[in-house]
């Protein structure tokens, strides 16, 4: 089922992005030729109009495949991807990335309007020798507003606690039924952020029990809170990225591919259709994201190139295009390759292989 639902989802990614780029040059009146999900053997496919629409056996990714969208194969036609203004070309190449972000968003809102998934604000544990143990805390206590500001997860308890002025922060909590008002002075600890550096942060020494509970918000709050929640991914991601580049993050521990990608999906299918939601919102966003990079291959790259062929008036040169279109495309297979072996280490690939190898002999 895991690998079902695995193939479905990224599935639907991949029509997506590509829908995108479909879409947009159909409606710039460029011919397109051929709409693929999968790559390697063709399993099935259909005519619909002048575009076939195939199905390939690998589901790894996709590609549309327009008429004269290679300069080698371009002849002038106006039905011709390079007949077409720089802008419009930009456009065809940056709606993929585009109807991967309003996938997302649109993911998001459901996911807020079913329920979201996020640690509740009950208590574990006050841990010994910090505030929170001194102010009265006990373990089963509810944390129900923190500067009279109401909390419904432990994502809000951890934001309203770092992002206090005053290092006296007032909880009300639930204890047993009856409500109970704790002023704690925080202090400031070093601990580990999202990116894995050590910062100094304020903290009250409270850890939450892992109860997960589904929020539920109307229509027009989901709407606010998938914004925020996409704009959130598109700054964690670019920083992540960014840290990875200059060395201050480990690449190992900041990137995954598709084998930890399916162990995700694997694990979100199992917790229910909420989750395989917000998981697919996600990975929609960082499709998104990662094809934007001003990398050659990538969405991103294309729109340089068109960038730079808008500037000058003219696109590069048909032999250094080429050479800059190698140099990306071998740098995607390491990066692929790299994420590969990252993924099989992480995920204990290796180690079965081998344990499968010795129990037949081999």
């Amino acid at each position: 089922m895991g690998t079902l639902v695995f193939i479905l989802v990224l599935s639907i990614l991949v029509i997506v992005h590509e829908y995108g780029h479909l879409a947009m040059a159909k409606a710039l009146g460029v011919r397109v030729e051929r709409f693929a999900i999968g790559f390697g053997p063709k399993i099935f496919s259909f005519k619909k109009k002048d575009t076939d629409y195939a199905v390939c056996l690998i589901p790894l990714g996709g590609y549309v495949k327009m008429a004269g969208d290679e300069r080698a194969d371009y002849k002038g036609g106006k039905e011709e991807f390079f007949s077409k203004p720089v802008g419009h070309r930009a456009l065809i190449v940056l709606f993929g990335p585009v109807v991967n972000y309003l996938f997302a968003f649109i993911c998001f809102c459901l996911v807020f309007m079913i329920g979201y998934p996020a640690l509740g604000t009950n208590i574990k544990e006050a841990v010994a020798g910090y505030p929170a143990q001194k102010a009265g805390f006990l373990a089963e206590d509810k944390i129900l507003a923190i500067n009279d500001a109401q909390v419904h997860s432990w994502e809000d308890v951890q934001k309203f606690i770092s992002r206090s002025l005053d290092d006296n922060i007032s909880f009300l909590v639930d204890r047993k039924g009856e409500q109970k008002t704790l002023v704690v002075q925080s202090t400031q600890d070093e601990v580990e952020n999202v990116f894995g550096q050590k910062i100094r942060a304020r903290v009250v020494g409270i850890k939450p029990q892992e109860e997960i509970v589904l929020l539920r918000y109307h229509f027009l709050q989901s709407i606010v809170y998938a914004a925020e929640k996409l704009v959130d991914i598109t700054w964690t991601t670019y920083k992540a990225l960014y840290l990875m580049i200059t060395g201050a993050m480990s690449t190992k521990d900041g990137m995954t591919g598709p084998i930890g990608i399916f162990f995700i999906i694997k694990k979100a299918a199992e917790l229910g259709f909420t989750y395989v939601l917000y998981i697919m919102a996600v990975i929609s966003a960082s499709l998104a994201i990662f094809n934007l990079l001003p990398l050659p291959v990538l969405d991103g790259g294309h729109l340089l190139l068109f960038g730079i062929e808008k500037i000058k008036g003219k696109p590069l040169p048909a032999k250094t295009e080429e050479i800059v279109y190698k140099i990306g495309l071998s740098l995607i297979i390491c990066l692929a390759v790299f994420i590969f072996y990252n993924d099989f280490v992480r995920y204990g690939v290796f180690d079965k292989i081998f344990t499968i190898k010795d129990r037949l002999g081999f």
